[in-house]
């Protein structure tokens, strides 16, 4: 059974955040994304048929303050990614997992079962290593200073993962943070293995990628630069785990008739109505715990972070958003998530509009 975000055959779209209210929008305005399982489901099904590739989720715990505490409703990931596999009949399916909060053994028999819901072909594991400071205080856990302790452990944690899923029968493991004795995992994942996909923008992170993802997440602040990810990212894949991964970036999407629309309704949500109280602690937090942002970077891009959480704008009528696509698939990446303000009805327009014309390009194969 061929596994469709595998096949390497063209660019990938997916979906990111709308299990998050605000999606990836840090904005006030009245209409924005409630992220309830209502609307969730109304885009899965939509994204479905359209041909997106795949979802993939955010997993929170609190939000980040300000007047509308951004990201302060989340529906769990892997319940809801149970019930959208259980709801489609395509898409793929990420669910999104914090090492530090979730037993790797627990895990790996979530995804088996996941990937029974998705028919052994459309269920993937996000792994995420930690970053948020005040969520591991909520949760009663340490966030260990040192980023590469976290990704030791995040390292361990996976091993286990990959062992329950390959091993046919009881067995031990021991490693500096778990110790197994008569463990056993069944059912296994179609293959013994879903696809795996890491968020990797420091130097730790892209390494634990290169070494464990069959796609590296990263942010990148434009086509240019993201080129020269790209290579370094698969050269080291190659050259330190004799491995070949994917890239993916994300973006955000305002597409309308004519660029002034546009520019008219981005201004509108992330400029004039932009919850800058959620905007700033965000970048506050991001720039003390996290790596996923240089300093240069949040230092100028606070618009960004209002717009799309510092995701790559693609702003203008279909053609503009094509041709902003259509250059980071020429800079080598393999594919991206995209966010909308309403995950439903742009996202109509956006497969009316731009998905025909990735295809002209042969960007992008029919679904």
């Amino acid at each position: 059974m061929t596994r469709q975000i595998l096949d390497g055959k063209d660019f990938k779209l997916g979906l990111f955040s709308s299990n998050c209210s605000g999606g990836l929008a840090v904005t006030k305005i009245e209409e924005r994304w409630g992220a309830t399982w209502d609307e969730n489901l109304r885009m899965a099904q939509l994204a479905d048929k359209i041909g997106i590739d795949f979802l993939l989720p955010i997993a929170r715990w609190i939000g980040y303050k300000g007047d509308t505490n951004f990201h302060g409703s989340v529906l769990d990931p892997i319940v809801w990614a149970a019930a959208i596999l259980s709801s489609t009949e395509r898409i793929n399916v990420f669910s999104t997992i914090h090492t530090a909060f979730n037993h790797p053994m627990v895990t790996a028999k979530q995804m088996a079962t996941l990937d029974q819901l998705g028919g052994g072909s459309r269920a993937g594991l996000n792994i995420v290593a930690g970053w948020n400071k005040p969520e591991y205080e909520a949760m009663g856990a340490l966030l260990d200073h040192e980023h590469d302790a976290r990704y030791e452990f995040a390292q361990e944690w996976c091993d286990v993962v990959l062992k329950a899923w390959e091993e046919p029968g009881i067995f031990n493991m021991e490693n500096k943070h778990f110790n197994l004795r008569g463990a056993e995992s069944e059912p296994k994942p179609h293959g013994n293995h879903v696809p795996i996909l890491n968020a990797g923008s420091s130097g730790q992170g892209r390494a634990y990628a290169a070494r464990n993802s069959d796609f590296v997440f990263t942010i990148v602040p434009d086509a240019e630069a993201g080129a020269q990810i790209v290579s370094t990212v698969k050269a080291q894949a190659r050259r330190d785990f004799d491995r070949e991964v994917g890239v993916f970036t994300l973006g955000h999407v305002v597409c309308r008739p004519t660029r002034a629309e546009a520019e008219e309704y981005l201004a509108y949500y992330a400029k004039e109505n932009a919850d800058w109280g959620a905007v700033d602690y965000l970048m506050e937090l991001q720039g003390m715990h996290a790596q996923s942002f240089t300093p240069e970077m949040l230092a100028t891009m606070r618009d960004r972070f209002a717009s799309g959480h510092g995701s790559l704008p693609l702003v203008g009528t279909p053609d503009d958003v094509a041709d902003q696509i259509a250059a980071l698939h020429k800079a080598g990446f393999d594919g991206m998530t995209l966010a909308f303000v309403d995950y439903v009805g742009e996202l109509e327009y956006f497969g009316q509009e731009v998905l025909p014309r990735l295809e002209a390009r042969g960007i992008r194969l029919p679904r």
